[in-house]
Parts: structure tokens; C-alpha cells; sequence
């Protein structure tokens, strides 16, 4: 008679196998060789790096957050030039402008991975309640891991708003599983044009993917340049420190909003950096990637949320504010924003 251990056991492994991408299949890239995407030039993490990391862990404190601050109902549009972005948390953003309503890696489930039992719970609640949204035009993906794919979250907005869902090569199979309404895949460089309003690019990004232990960078991972009225935002996803930064800077630069107006960059889960640096900025790598962007304002996304690095809940923004000071950068071109409390930038 099986024992409750090995029937748990079992069920993890079924579940892991289950969730195990469908492999992309397309012509080889500088970044896909036929089974597998790849970062160019960057080696693959080894299996012995992660156990070296899992059996010395050095978290910092993360105190519960109760009194975290849930944010009004925002608006239904923002027509015009102006651009309102509001911290939903982690890397989920509303951005409103052009009287278009888009998410970015949108997660309000209370955990993240294969099961609402087995993954990573959240510290801190959503700064906007589901509810509260306004109708969501576009869903921005750029890659699966479950921290910024959250299925649960994309069937509820299926339901809720029938948004269209943008992704990149190999992922929308997710958001097509619960009946979502995606466009072509993109890989990297790609262009696409959404309505009058609003067209996006492609962007590269230094990462990795998978929802298993057996679909590793099946699918591929991206970032965004949004081209609107209000100029060009960048969403980064996630990426570790690269060259890749400074090519998105000249890819906005020559297209039709210009050089990159609002940048959105991740400062968190870059404990150690030993480990994490290729596919997890730090806060001062954060900042070279924002001068390298020649970005007239940043945004910090990918913090405060989910304990996955060793760093702290308050580390990424004590160490973005080092990383400032340290390059003379003025904190208010950097911001670190707080959940629910809308932005406006003109």
C-alpha cells in the first residue's frame, strides 16, 4: 500500500511532467539551435550551481506585510499624451495611455507554480484588487515562469476582459489553453502593430524559461518596447546584466516614438550574485542598464512580492539607492514605486 509520502511524491512528479512545455519548433537562430533557446555568448547555469546555492542559503529578513497599501479603482482610460502606470507588485503594471489598458505579467493568485498548494506564496497582496481593474486591452507575457505566468490570473482575465495576449516564441499555448486571444508569436526584433495606438518591438533579454525540470528554454524569453503617443516605455521582463541593453537602446531609438521615455527594470531576486547575476539584474547593474538605455526615467519593477533570491525585502531599494549615489544619478529619475498609487508621467 502506497504511503502518503510516496503518493505525494508521485503526484509532484505527475504534476511536473504535466506542466512541461510543448517544444518550439522553428528555424535556428544566433539564439535557438532546433531543441532550445539560448542566451548568446553567456554559458548555461550548471545543476551543481544550483545545489551549491540551495544548500547555502543566506536569506534576508522578509516581515510579514499586512498592512500593505491596496490602491482606489483607477481609471477606465487615460486618453491623450500622459501616460498613468500603477504597481500592481512584482513585475504586474497597469499602464494607461492612448486609451489603452495593458498589463505586464499579470499575478494576483496567493501562490505561484504547477498548484495553489505547491509554489512560492506572496508577501505582500496585490496593489490593485482584480475586481477593481478596468477593461484590459493587452496582456504583455514575456516568458513562463510561474512568478510572471500565472494561469490562474490569465483565465480569470480571459473571463473578465477577453484581452489580447502578446508572446513570445513558444508561450502562448498557456494563455490559449484557457481560451485567450493571442496574436503571432514574436521572437526577438520582432514588430508588431496592435491598432492606431499602440505597436510594440520585440526586445532581447538575458534569462532563461521553464514550468518543469524537463522543459528548460523551450520557450523563449523577451522584453517590450511600446510604442505610443505618449513615446516609447520599455518593459523589461526579466534579464541579467548584458550588452543586449545598450542594442535595445538603438533599436528604440530608430523607430517611430524615439529613444525610450519610461523604462521599466527589475531590482530584485539578485542574491547571491555569484548565481543569479546572468539572468537576475542587481540594483546597480539595474542602473549601467539605464544609462546604457538612455532612458529618461526608470521604473524598478520585479521586488517586494515573492522571496526568491537571498536578498531582503528592503536590500533591492537600499542597494538601488547606493547605486544612485554612487553614479550621481538623482533618485527621482529611478523610482521605486509603492503598490496601488498611481504614476503620471507626461
Amino acid at each position: 500500500m502506497p504511503t502518503t509520502v510516496s503518493l505525494l511524491v508521485l503526484s509532484c512528479l505527475l504534476l511536473t511532467i504535466l506542466a512541461c512545455a510543448p517544444r518550439y519548433k522553428g528555424p535556428l537562430t544566433n539564439h535557438f539551435n532546433g531543441k532550445k533557446f539560448f542566451n548568446p555568448g553567456i554559458a548555461e547555469q550548471s545543476s551543481g550551481g544550483v545545489l551549491k546555492w540551495l544548500l547555502h542559503r543566506d536569506k534576508g529578513p522578509w516581515p510579514e506585510q499586512p498592512d500593505a497599501f491596496v490602491g482606489a479603482r483607477p481609471a477606465t482610460r487615460i486618453m491623450g499624451d500622459s501616460l498613468v502606470l500603477t504597481f500592481v507588485n512584482h513585475s504586474t503594471f497597469l499602464i494607461q495611455t492612448a486609451g489603452i489598458n495593458i498589463l505586464t505579467d499579470p499575478v494576483w493568485s496567493k501562490r505561484v507554480g504547477p498548484t495553489s498548494w505547491l509554489g512560492i506564496k506572496r508577501k505582500r497582496p496585490p496593489g490593485l484588487r482584480f475586481e477593481e481593474l478596468p477593461p484590459i486591452d493587452v496582456v504583455l507575457l514575456s516568458h513562463n515562469h510561474y512568478d510572471h505566468l500565472d494561469l490562474p490570473t490569465i483565465k480569470k482575465l480571459v473571463k473578465a476582459h477577453n484581452p489580447l495576449f502578446i508572446a513570445p516564441l513558444g508561450v502562448s499555448y498557456l494563455p490559449k489553453s484557457v481560451g485567450g486571444r493571442t496574436t503571432r508569436e514574436l521572437d526577438w526584433n520582432d514588430t508588431l502593430r496592435i491598432n492606431d495606438n499602440l505597436s510594440l518591438s520585440c526586445t532581447q533579454a538575458q534569462h532563461f524559461s521553464n514550468r518543469s525540470i524537463g522543459d528548460r528554454n523551450e520557450t523563449l524569453w523577451c522584453g517590450y518596447l511600446l510604442h505610443t503617443s505618449f513615446g516609447t516605455t520599455y518593459f523589461c521582463g526579466d534579464s541579467g546584466y548584458g550588452s543586449h541593453f545598450k542594442r535595445i537602446a538603438e533599436q528604440a531609438r530608430t523607430s517611430a516614438t524615439g529613444p525610450i521615455k519610461l523604462a521599466l527594470l527589475p531590482i530584485g531576486s539578485y542574491r547571491p550574485e555569484w548565481f543569479m547575476a546572468p539572468v537576475h539584474v542587481s540594483p546597480a547593474g539595474a542602473v549601467k542598464a539605464f544609462v546604457d538605455l538612455k532612458a529618461m526615467q526608470a521604473v524598478s519593477i520585479h521586488f517586494g512580492t515573492f522571496q526568491q533570491g537571498d536578498d531582503g525585502l528592503a536590500e533591492p531599494a537600499d542597494d538601488l539607492r547606493k547605486a544612485l549615489q554612487a553614479t550621481n544619478i538623482p533618485e527621482h529619475l529611478f523610482l521605486v514605486p509603492k503598490e496601488g498609487h498611481p504614476m503620471v508621467f507626461k
